[in-house]
């Protein structure tokens, strides 16, 4: 009952199958080849040609598998493993047509039946198919058109209203802790709240906290927050948005800036930032008198931070905030009962989905001896920490940091009472658990990444977008006389202009010129996705506009 058609041109197959009679489940390509002596440049052509031509025949979940020689594929799986400018390069001549490598696995000649491989050198003469691999194809999402967004927001008696950073755009509002979500990381937070409430009465604080803030938080370097400015006209005067602290919180450390070195900057006019961690709320909370003693609460919800481009490091990640007021005397054995507790809680929950237990550990935080990431570092600069808490899922790992314990400042304390915290951070606590390897993913549009935690489940991830290309260029420039170069700030216009494409930036060289005293950087930058097909061309036009960009927020000069 199948209908065979002879004499097909892989590279038009809307010519032979019209796009509205024939959409495709799977399309099948094995061995292809030019023919005769054909160099891997004409075969990698071939296969882009093949790839365009399946995108307008195929179904809107189709697969397309492609069959190569053990070596022709170029990517890990191939065993050896060519080198890439020696391979096919399918991955990258793939994600040029909108396609992402989704499975890879030994192709079996025996088990298909009638099977014979023929065709060596356009003769009828068999190849070796020893170690052959097929290739898994699946359509990538589209890139997203990130158009901007605007936020409303009351502050006193006013309406306000606030464009959001464009590197935010698509992680505004997700409501990955909402009721109906599924997202691992309310999952984790409702296992973790679950466990606890065993040990301590809990409350969750589950009002709208403001995503606003006002003034300078002491200590905190003011490239890292997201400042934000409200729509002209909009601007609340300062007794109004002081005392509208159900829709945003007053730092009271509020005029100077602190620059990178601990040093003193310029007075700061009034300013708002989002929220980069929500001890100020609890902290608003407290000097209210809202928070019963020897009763955990619970804060939950996304906190804003500009930072480096690392796989661990993410503008935004949802934070989880215990707090308890306990008797004076009391706060070391009580931090140390919250943290058994939460080590209980995060080894059952990693033993259950990888099947092994975790290395968890509490270090002192004047004792850390490991790098600080960003988010402790961060940490650090908000307030005095007591320890780290550090979750391992490798043997022998020392783990990375997940939490820090603290007291409140001696303002929030009473001659009976203490307050005492632990901040977690829920993207790294479910990145580490569930596998998952790059922050980014944790944030994809892809359906198939919640398929795989179905009505809330935890498991191992397994990745839709195997061994995905990445495209390396360099960037140097001239930095301006007598300015410190915002190497944070370098990162966030990375983040934008690549739509957090980019993977890595390195310093590849610094270079003074000798008389004049001029300093010269040079980058290293390399994009990459996590989720969707990226091809050379769109890379290069990212790189392109990024040159335009530092050039005109950085005021550097391009050599």
């Amino acid at each position: 009952g199948a209908e065979v058609v002879f004499s097909v041109d892989c590279t038009k197959l809307k010519e032979h199958f019209s796009p509205g009679k024939h959409e495709f489940d799977r399309i099948y390509f094995n061995f292809p080849h030019c023919g005769r002596k054909a160099g891997v440049v004409k075969n990698r052509e071939l296969l882009a040609c093949f790839f365009q031509s399946c995108a307008e025949v195929l179904a809107e979940q189709g697969e397309v598998h492609v069959a190569l020689c053990n070596g022709q594929g170029g990517t890990p799986a191939d065993q050896p493993r060519r080198e890439w400018h020696n391979s096919w390069q399918i991955v990258a001549v793939a994600a040029g047509a909108g396609f992402v490598l989704s499975d890879v696995h030994p192709f079996k000649a025996e088990t298909i039946h009638g099977y014979k491989c023929t065709g060596y050198r356009s003769q009828d003469k068999s190849f070796c198919v020893e170690g052959a691999l097929n290739h898994i194809f699946t359509r990538s999402t589209p890139p997203p058109c990130l158009t901007p967004v605007s936020c409303k927001t009351q502050l006193g008696s006013q309406k306000v209203y606030f464009q959001v950073p464009q590197v935010l755009v698509d992680k505004i509002n997700r409501g990955f802790l909402e009721v109906n979500s599924s997202h691992p990381v309310r999952t984790i937070k409702e296992k973790l709240s679950t466990g606890l409430s065993q040990a301590f009465p809990l409350h969750n604080i589950s009002s709208c906290l403001p995503l606003l803030c006002q003034g300078h938080p002491e200590g905190v370097c003011h490239s890292d927050l997201f400042w934000i400015a409200l729509s002209p006209g909009e601007a609340p005067s300062t007794e109004e948005t002081s005392q509208g602290l159900p829709d945003a919180v007053w730092f009271p450390h509020f005029g100077q800036d602190t620059d990178r070195n601990g040093g003193e900057g310029c007075p700061i006019p009034k300013q708002f930032h989002l929220r980069p961690s929500l001890l100020p709320h609890a902290r608003a909370i407290m000097q209210e008198g809202a928070f019963s003693p020897g009763t955990l609460h619970v804060l939950s919800g996304p906190v804003f931070r500009q930072c480096r481009i690392t796989p661990h490091s993410m503008p935004v990640f949802h934070e989880m905030l215990l707090v308890l007021a306990v008797s004076r005397g009391t706060e070391n054995s009580c931090i140390q009962m919250l943290v058994e507790n939460i080590k209980t809680i995060t080894s059952a929950l990693h033993q259950a989905i990888a099947g092994v237990k975790p290395s968890i550990s509490l270090q002192e935080a004047t004792s850390f001896g490991a790098e600080l990431s960003d988010f402790a570092a961060f940490e650090c600069q908000l307030g005095e920490i007591q320890h780290f808490i550090c979750l391992g899922t490798e043997p022998g790992s020392s783990g990375s940091c997940v939490g820090v314990t603290r007291t409140a400042p001696d303002e929030l304390k009473s001659s009976e009472l203490v307050v005492v915290s632990a901040s977690l951070n829920l993207d790294l606590l479910a990145m580490l658990l569930c596998g998952i390897s790059d922050w980014r993913m944790l944030w994809t549009s892809d359906r198939r990444f919640l398929q795989q935690f179905p009505e809330g489940e935890l498991r191992l991830f397994k990745s839709f977008c195997l061994y995905p290309p990445s495209y390396v260029h360099d960037v140097s420039f001239w930095v301006p006389d007598g300015e410190e170069f915002d190497e944070v700030a370098f990162h966030t216009l990375a983040r934008r202009v690549s739509g957090e494409m980019v993977v890595s930036i390195q310093l590849r060289d610094s270079f003074q010129q000798p008389g004049t005293g001029r300093r010269s950087l040079c980058y290293r930058v390399t994009f990459q996705s996590c989720d969707r097909a990226l091809g050379c061309r769109e890379a290069a036009e990212m790189q392109l506009r990024f040159r335009e960009e530092i050039q005109q927020h950085l005021g550097v000069t391009l050599r």
